[in-house]
């Protein structure tokens, strides 16, 4: 069997059983099996397909993402949210939009902090939508500016999104990944505050009151203990004073005794952040779990050197290959959440990437950034729905007011993919490159 009928195999297999609602784990599992019985016999497919979806978590770097999912589920739980969004009023306080703006760098805070996009959009979203709606704020305005700045926090660190990348792309360093998310994750949020305070300047939303020097102290004081969590992961993993599976428990370790000195969390609470941890680790678990059969049968069929191949001939432009990849990864991520996205398309566009002298670092932050772009988009996008559904506003209504967002926010990818430095600078400066 040819490459070509391979890859139109797994491809139609695929998604036949997505049009039939099958889950994406099972989907990608199933046709993994199906293309690989072109090749081999029954048994080989059994014995080897579960070898490597053994094998695909058998790391001890993975343990960091139940960990960092249950840290983030503390926060969102814990009353780290309200103290995280009076800090970030403090600051956007004498912009016009106030609140629009705290909403953007409040996401930019916790979602860093819960690593969660979505956490970000119902936490940040949900507590500022009464104040906005009171204030006179256009509620399709207002909750497209939540949908556009929630997916910084999967830029800027600590995010599994890097976690989960490193272990696919062979071993590149998490923490240079860390890094290198900061610039592009803190000009995406300052790219939705221009447009943010844009707009409010021509529809005349209110600053809020300044606050006094003894305010803005007591609010920074209380915000300080949770802000310490970036300061304490990341620093110690740049640091190498332990890996990032061991940040991952120092961070929940954190997160645990900051919600007992704030007593915001119950016993019965806390139980059911295990629960939703549980279940939430074990979707994408499995999830890796099918993805590395999915790579096995790929790499087996030649399937990713076609591609580079048929993608490579287009062009003998380095920019325009770049530009096609930047489309691809985008159409994507309008379909499918970023996890499974990064496990499925690092092992198709990374080799193409690296062979026209794309560093793994840079390619990392282009691949998440364009899935972060995609949260925001149907059919999909998890931020999008969850965002309207805490404002009540139709999905009809917020694509106008998204779209101005959309277009700057690829526009700052396109800048980031053909400006390397923007992504590997910082690490370089560190010594992590």
């Amino acid at each position: 069997m040819s490459v070509t009928l391979a890859a139109l195999a797994l491809l139609a297999v695929f998604l036949l059983l997505l049009v039939l609602s099958v889950p994406i784990s099972v989907a990608i599992a199933i046709s993994s099996i199906v293309t690989a019985l072109f090749f081999l016999t029954w048994e080989q497919v059994v014995f080897i397909v579960m070898q490597k979806m053994n094998s695909g978590l058998d790391s001890f770097s993975l343990i960091a993402v139940p960990l960092f999912i249950l840290a983030g589920n503390i926060m969102n739980n814990g009353g780290i949210a309200g103290r995280l969004i009076d800090l970030a009023q403090v600051i956007a306080g004498r912009i016009p939009g106030s609140l629009a703006q705290t909403n953007v760098i409040g996401n930019m805070i916790f979602g860093s902090l819960s690593g969660s996009a979505v956490a970000a959009a119902a936490a940040i979203g949900g507590t500022l939508h009464g104040r906005e709606k009171d204030e006179g704020y256009d509620p399709a305005f207002a909750t497209s500016v939540n949908i556009a700045s929630a997916p910084t926090g999967l830029l800027i660190p600590p995010t599994t999104a890097f976690i989960v990348y490193s272990m696919i792309a062979g071993g590149v360093s998490v923490s240079a990944l860390f890094m290198a998310g900061y610039v592009p994750g803190i000009l995406m949020g300052l790219v939705t505050m221009a447009i943010a305070y844009v707009h409010a300047r021509k529809a005349g939303y209110p600053t809020s009151p300044r606050p006094s020097l003894a305010e803005a102290g007591r609010v920074t004081l209380r915000a300080i203990p949770s802000l310490l969590l970036i300061v304490v992961v990341v620093g110690g993993i740049v640091a190498g004073v332990f890996t990032a599976t061991e940040g991952a428990a120092v961070a929940v370790l954190y997160c645990l005794v900051l919600s007992l000195i704030y007593r915001s969390m119950s016993w019965s609470a806390f139980k059911e952040v295990l629960l939703a941890t549980a279940a939430t680790s074990g979707i994408i678990l499995f999830l890796i779990s099918a993805s590395s059969a999915l790579s096995w049968v790929m790499a087996y069929t030649g399937i990713p050197d076609a591609i580079s191949a048929a993608v490579l001939s287009v062009s003998g432009s380095t920019y325009v290959v770049y530009l096609l990849m930047v489309v691809v990864l985008l159409v994507v991520g309008t379909f499918m959440d970023i996890t499974p996205a990064i496990l499925i398309f690092t092992p198709i566009f990374l080799p193409m990437a690296t062979e026209l002298g794309m560093d793994p670092v840079h390619f990392g932050v282009v691949l998440v950034f364009s899935m972060c772009i995609g949260t925001m988009t149907p059919p999909v996008g998890s931020v999008l729905f969850v965002a309207c559904s805490i404002s009540g506003v139709t999905i009809e209504q917020v694509t106008r007011r998204l779209i101005p967002y959309l277009v700057a926010l690829v526009a700052l990818l396109l800048v980031v993919t053909y400006v390397p430095a923007l992504s590997t600078g910082l690490p370089s400066l560190m010594g992590l490159m």
